[in-house]
């Protein structure tokens, strides 16, 4: 697996494989051939890291609001990245 990015497109590889473990072949063809699929995968992970911290990062009083906001953006980039997945397998 090189793509030739770095640890950005790495991430991006094992968040998009870790949702979408049975299209690890499309998600590598199009982690190859796609800069927006790339770009989107890494947001996803991002988001999800973000995520994961927003308890030891935000301010005791904006906690629930920042995990909504980036529970909601999860899931929003996790829905793209489903849908170009979809569309690239048929």
């Amino acid at each position: 697996m090189q793509y030739g990015r770095g640890p950005g497109q790495r991430a991006g590889f094992f968040a998009a494989r870790n949702r979408f473990p049975r299209q690890e072949l499309a998600i590598r063809k199009l982690m190859k051939e796609s800069e927006a699929f790339r770009e989107m995968c890494e947001e996803l992970a991002e988001a999800e890291a973000a995520l994961a911290r927003v308890d030891l990062t935000a301010p005791a009083a904006q906690r629930d609001v920042r995990r909504a906001q980036w529970a909601e953006l999860v899931e929003v980039l996790a829905r793209e990245v489903g849908q170009t997945l979809k569309q690239a397998v048929q």
